[in-house]
C-alpha cells in the first residue's frame, strides 16, 4: 500500500456520512493513514455524485444511512441505490461501505459481484485498525463481503472462475498466460482472483500465500480436482 501513495501522492478519498462528527472522524483517522491523500467529503447523495463528477475520487468510503438531499430523512435504502449507481457509472472505483446497515447490501449482491473496482465492508462496530485494513484491500482492488450476513449461503462459483482455477492449479499456468488462453485482460484476471477469493472466504493474512490459500480452499469445496 505505501508502493500506490509513493506512486500516487494526489490520492482521492471521498467520505460520504450525514452526521458530522462521524464524517469528521473518519476522515482525521484516514488523514493518519494516508498523510498526502486529498479529502472530499458528502453529507447526503446529491451531493456525493456531484463531488464525484467533479473530483473523480481513487476511492469512496461511505455510510449506508444517508439522505437523499438536504433536510431529507437519511434511510439505508438511499444509500444502496446510490451504491448501485456507483458501480454502474464507475465500473473501477474502489468502495468501502462504513455501515451499521451492511446486511442490506445482501439486495444488490449481483452488481457487487460484477463491480470490476476494489469493493470491501466495514461495520462500523470493527476497530480503527480494521476498518484501515479494510480500505487498503479496497485500494489493492480486492473484495470483502464477510461482514454481508447471508450473502455467501450457498456457495455460488461463475463459469469463468472455474476456467481460470483449472489452467491455474490444472495446468500450472500463471495469470498472463491464463488472460491469454481466455482471451480476456490480466486486469480481469485479477479480477476474477479477487470475487473467487472472497466467495470461497480466503484473504489476506500475514505469512500466508494467499494463491496456495486459495487453492486450498477450491479443493476443499470441490471446485477442482
Amino acid at each position: 500500500m505505501k508502493q500506490i501513495l509513493t506512486e500516487n501522492e494526489l490520492l482521492k478519498i471521498l467520505v460520504i456520512d450525514d452526521h458530522e462528527s462521524v464524517l469528521s472522524g473518519t476522515v482525521n483517522v484516514l488523514r493518519k493513514h494516508f498523510p498526502d491523500a486529498d479529502f472530499i467529503t458528502a453529507i447526503n447523495a446529491k451531493n456525493a455524485l456531484n463531488q464525484l463528477a467533479i473530483s473523480q475520487p481513487d476511492i469512496v468510503v461511505m455510510d449506508l444511512s444517508i439522505p437523499e438531499q438536504p433536510e431529507t430523512t437519511a434511510r439505508p435504502d438511499i444509500g444502496v441505490q446510490l451504491l448501485r449507481t456507483l458501480m454502474k457509472n464507475y465500473p473501477n472505483l474502489n468502495i468501502v461501505v462504513q455501515s451499521a446497515n451492511v446486511r442490506t447490501l445482501v439486495r444488490i449482491r449481483p452488481d457487487i459481484d460484477s463491480h470490476k473496482g476494489g469493493f470491501t465492508v466495514a461495520d462500523k462496530s470493527l476497530s480503527t485498525q480494521e476498518m484501515l485494513t479494510r480500505v487498503d484491500w479496497a485500494l489493492q482492488g480486492l473484495t470483502h463481503t464477510k461482514d454481508i450476513k447471508g450473502i455467501h449461503s450457498g456457495l455460488e462459483v461463475k463459469p469463468e472462475w472455474l476456467r481460470m482455477l483449472t489452467l491455474a492449479f490444472g495446468e500450472g499456468l500463471q495469470d498472463k498466460t491464463i488472460a491469454e488462453r481466455m482471451c480476456i485482460s490480466a486486469r480481469m484476471v485479477r479480477h476474477y482472483w479477487s470475487k473467487l477469493q472472497d466467495a470461497l472466504d480466503v484473504y489476506p493474512e500475514e505469512g500466508k500465500n494467499i494463491r496456495i490459500q486459495t487453492e486450498m480452499r477450491a479443493r476443499e469445496e470441490g471446485l477442482i480436482d
